[in-house]
């Protein structure tokens, strides 16, 4: 199936991805970072989450897609401020 994989557009892959029965529910979806990188590219993958107003984090080379417009709350063992919302995660570091 992976070599299927290989001719996907960036529009084919990001069709894929929002057409998974998680994401059509509003759930969570998750995708190796690198096919993301590959197939659709950061900058184009940035802007399908703004235009559909999801949000989405990265970690150990997987990004977790939450297919909804919920604001993230943050939860770790190192010091983050609970209880803000993902917008206002952008001025705060890189490592969210």
């Amino acid at each position: 199936m992976d070599h299927l994989q290989y001719h996907l557009t960036p529009e084919g892959w990001l069709r894929q991805l929002f057409s998974a029965k998680a994401a059509r529910e509003g759930g969570v979806v998750r995708r190796k970072l690198r096919d993301m990188e590959r197939f659709v590219g950061r900058r184009a993958f940035d802007a399908e989450l703004r235009r559909r107003g999801y949000s989405a984090v990265e970690n150990a080379g997987q990004i977790i897609i939450f297919c909804n417009a919920e604001p993230l709350r943050v939860i770790s063992a190192r010091a983050i401020p609970l209880g803000i919302e993902a917008k206002s995660l952008e001025g705060f570091g890189t490592d969210f």
